[in-house]
């Protein structure tokens, strides 16, 4: 994404800027969490981690997207829901982190990298959100 296309969306009213937001996390969770599920054992070799645990977040991250998703579609956006998302996703933030920091399944320095750069993805949108949270009270 470029600047200039940030810049637009971070422009956005609060509402639409949480829509927008909350649609993105929800496909972006989505997609991760089908490839956990469905690729689980090709994946746990290059990323060092089980393939049960691969699936287990797999599913968590599908079901995960659809109440985002959900969140993001009703005609009134309820705060609270929003405000849990972005408490979920500063969670998944910090478990992501540790998962590095603390070495938990021996990840591979792939597994480790792309368990750093889904925690920067994660905090991106969880910025966006709260940052429509604000705009729109």
């Amino acid at each position: 994404m470029t600047t200039t296309a940030i810049g637009r969306i971070t422009a956005l009213p609060g509402d639409a800027l949480a829509r927008i937001a909350l649609k993105l996390d929800a496909v972006v969770t989505g997609s991760n969490g089908v490839a956990y599920l469905a690729a689980a054992s090709l994946l746990d070799g290059p990323l060092g981690m089980p393939a049960g645990f691969l699936r287990g977040v797999g599913a968590f991250l599908i079901a995960f997207a659809a109440c985002v998703a959900y969140v993001a579609t009703r005609p009134t956006l309820d705060r609270r829901a929003v405000a849990a998302v972005v408490a979920l996703n500063v969670l998944w933030v910090i478990d992501s982190l540790a998962l590095v920091a603390f070495g938990w399944y021996d990840a591979t320095t792939g597994g480790s990298v792309w368990a750093a750069l889904q925690a920067i993805v994660v905090a991106g949108f969880a910025a966006l959100q709260a940052q429509a949270l604000r705009r729109a009270s």
